[in-house]
């Protein structure tokens, strides 16, 4: 039956490349807001009918599943073998499945410490933009020459390849966890998150929002107790709610229907001196989220960010004369190009849905 669904959506991307026809590749549009809206002339490919989970074994930690698969269903059996996906990925739905994980690459708060999503792709099985049924990687960790394919997948929104399998490294879950509050300003938690960062603590993920600084601690209780005893702060007991508000958008930061700002920056950028924005900051601050007035001046943004040695993405509620995200060098441009002329020589798989051009 599987195999039927897969010779469908090949039929399905093979007649799209021979009539020119766009193909907006959708599972359960739980990040359809990301990235530049599809094209009013893209046929819609559903593929989150092909799930379900091929190969889990615990004592390997390595579990492979099919693109449909809602990530619920996975992290539920995970958790059952007190297992977890390290990069604590984002839902936003919960229509949230593991295709759409790894082609939006979005990390929840764990990322800081435990690695992106990238990092725990193992393999991957595609079609490509003529229909191909293509395999890379496999299920254990090695190193390559040349592009690493499976990664190469994470965060191309579908642009290269639509996503049918992919194999993920997954880690235990830690024995215990506890979230501390400290009062303080921006730039002593910036300082604070960085001088504690390269230490052997168990932080797993640090927040600073509304002049307060939370810091999870993970891992064996007697080193959770030692770290706690070190950072000082306050035991803050609602912290599972509080990561997954962080993690899920739902936190009052994110709330106001105004744009939202995703910026990637070194983690020892002092504060970003915008007016009339508000920030949240995590990642020991190499992660900035930044809410602002509908009329805020993008160059100015994006500016900052390129100043502070990083990049600047409208996360939410876009104007779709702006650019999502930032300008590619030509270099890296060139790169993007001739990727896309490989996998999708038509130009069917989400055109535009990164860049305009591609």
């Amino acid at each position: 039956m599987q195999q039927v669904i897969i010779d469908q959506f090949s039929a399905t991307v093979r007649a799209a490349a021979e009539n020119s026809q766009p193909l907006h590749i959708r599972g359960g549009g739980s990040k359809s807001f990301y990235g530049h809206p599809p094209s009013e002339h893209a046929k819609i490919l559903d593929v989150s009918p092909y799930q379900g989970i091929t190969e889990y074994e615990p004592t390997e930690l390595v579990i492979t599943a099919r693109a449909g698969t809602p990530l619920a269903e996975i992290e539920s059996l995970l958790r059952q073998n007190s297992q977890m996906l390290a990069f604590e990925p984002p839902y936003f739905s919960e229509t949230a499945t593991l295709g759409g994980c790894v082609a939006a690459g979005l990390s929840g708060p764990r990322r800081a410490s435990a690695g992106a999503v990238r990092d725990f792709v193992l393999g991957v099985r595609i079609l490509d933009g003529t229909g191909h049924d293509l395999h890379f990687g496999g299920q254990v960790m090695k190193n390559v020459a040349g592009y690493d394919v499976s990664r190469l997948m994470v965060g191309a929104m579908g642009t290269l390849g639509i996503l049918l399998e992919v194999s993920l490294k997954v880690l235990p879950l830690p024995t215990v966890e506890q979230t501390i509050c400290l009062e303080m300003g921006e730039t002593e938690a910036i300082e604070y998150m960085n001088r504690w960062a390269g230490k052997p603590l168990s932080v797993s993920a640090t927040c600073h929002v509304n002049e307060r600084l939370y810091m999870r601690l993970s891992g064996a209780e007697s080193a959770v107790r030692a770290a706690h005893t070190q950072l000082g702060g306050e035991a803050y007991p609602a912290g599972d709610a509080f990561w997954k508000s962080v993690r899920e958008h739902s936190h009052d930061f994110f709330k106001p229907p105004v744009p939202l700002w995703r910026l990637s920056v070194k983690s020892t950028t002092p504060p970003l001196s915008l007016s009339q924005t508000k920030q949240l900051i995590e990642w020991n601050g190499a992660l900035r989220w930044l809410t602002c007035p509908k009329e805020s001046p993008v160059d100015t943004i994006r500016q900052a960010a390129q100043k502070a040695g990083g990049h600047a993405t409208l996360f939410r509620r876009h104007n779709c004369a702006i650019p999502v995200f930032q300008e590619l060098s030509p270099a890296l441009a060139g790169i993007h190009q001739r990727l896309k002329q490989k996998f999708d020589p038509a130009g069917i798989l989400n055109p535009g849905r990164l860049y305009p051009e591609f």
